[in-house]
């Protein structure tokens, strides 16, 4: 296993997070002696085994994007971010998440470009794109290995979000949602609360298991993720490594595209017609205010009663929609376990609360 050393301001890195992923183990305690204050050290291991270990919490610290933010806002360690790139738009998150990320600054709207995040004068920059062709697979140069290290920037990622697409298998549970959030617990010194927000989303994910979970696979309803978001000319599809994959599975449906290898894939509208879904999420992201959304889910609607190839879909015909926004069922995070609930309790109705 390669290592790497994070000591306050100052990081010896060894070997930066290589291109390819799987799985692994999210953190693991390897203090010798007396743990310093907040359980640190503390080591962390990328999507290939390569270590990062923290001496102590990072005091700066910049995120790739919302969900990254988000996770952190709800850790508690909100206060300790200087900057994000793809910020949430006012109104995406809820309640005080949104008006405490709004006052987050936004180093770009899309990937923070290289000499910036170089110079945000962050001690850890929390990744969650893909490790393969730079920042967002291409979307943007990555800092090299050199780079990250005269800047005295640790380099972690969220392995749900950043390793998701070349795992070894179908993603049918939570787990490494879990995992990551533990793991940014343990590195930012707030593990209590990382612990507290997994026993929630456990116990919303077993209520249900325990109700639907013995359903035979036959019985299962299929179910379409139909991404409005993401262009009607030509549908996206959510495959069997994507998060939104294990919430729908463990809501007790099956995803009618989940013979798809990866997280995302182009379909046809030929593919879906054949596939016939017993139920379509209408899968929008979120406009900033319930209004906005509403308009949204009946845009969505409207345009699969109105379109000539979708429009005698069994779920189209008798009415089987599901409301519930992309970012909620597609990004990993807390509330995907709010998102199993709520889609069992409505394809499953008597069975689930």
């Amino acid at each position: 296993m390669r290592s790497r050393v994070w000591c306050g301001t100052a990081a010896a890195v060894l070997g930066l997070l290589a291109a390819g992923c799987g799985g692994g183990k999210g953190v693991e305690d390897k203090g010798t002696g007396k743990a310093a204050a907040g359980g640190h050290p503390v080591t962390v291991t990328d999507c290939t085994g390569a270590a990062t270990t923290f001496a102590a919490a990072p005091e700066r610290i910049v995120t790739s994007n919302a969900s990254g933010l988000e996770l952190l806002l709800r850790l508690g360690a909100g206060d300790k971010v200087v900057g994000t790139g793809f910020p949430p738009g006012k109104g995406t998150l809820p309640g005080e998440l949104d008006a405490r990320a709004q006052q987050v600054e936004v180093l770009s709207r899309t990937v923070v470009p290289k000499e910036k995040l170089l110079g945000s004068g962050a001690d850890l920059y929390l990744d969650t794109f893909a490790s393969m062709g730079g920042m967002g697979g291409g979307m943007g140069d990555a800092p090299t290995e050199e780079e990250f290290k005269a800047a005295g920037i640790a380099h972690m990622y969220l392995k749900s979000t950043a390793c998701a697409a070349m795992g070894k298998g179908p993603s049918t549970d939570l787990s490494a949602v879990e995992a990551d959030i533990t793991s940014l617990g343990a590195v930012t010194g707030t593990r209590a609360k990382a612990k507290e927000l997994v026993a929630g989303m456990r116990e919303q994910v077993d209520a249900v298991r325990k109700a639907v979970g013995g359903t035979p696979e036959e019985a299962r309803p299929t179910y379409f993720f139909f991404d409005f978001d993401a262009g009607t000319g030509q549908p996206t599809a959510v495959c069997n490594r994507q998060v939104a994959n294990a919430v729908i599975t463990l809501a007790g449906a099956r995803n009618v595209f989940a013979d798809c290898d990866g997280d995302f894939k182009p379909v046809s509208w030929e593919d879906v017609v054949s596939r016939n879904p017993d139920w379509i999420q209408l899968g929008v992201r979120n406009r900033g205010s319930e209004a906005a959304n509403e308009k949204a889910f009946d845009e969505a609607r409207r345009w699969l009663e109105g379109n000539a190839a979708t429009k005698g879909l069994k779920a189209v015909k008798d009415g089987r929609f599901l409301r519930i926004g992309s970012e909620r069922t597609t990004i990993p995070g807390v509330e995907n376990a709010a998102v199993v609930r709520e889609i069992a309790g409505t394809i499953h109705p008597g069975r689930v609360k």
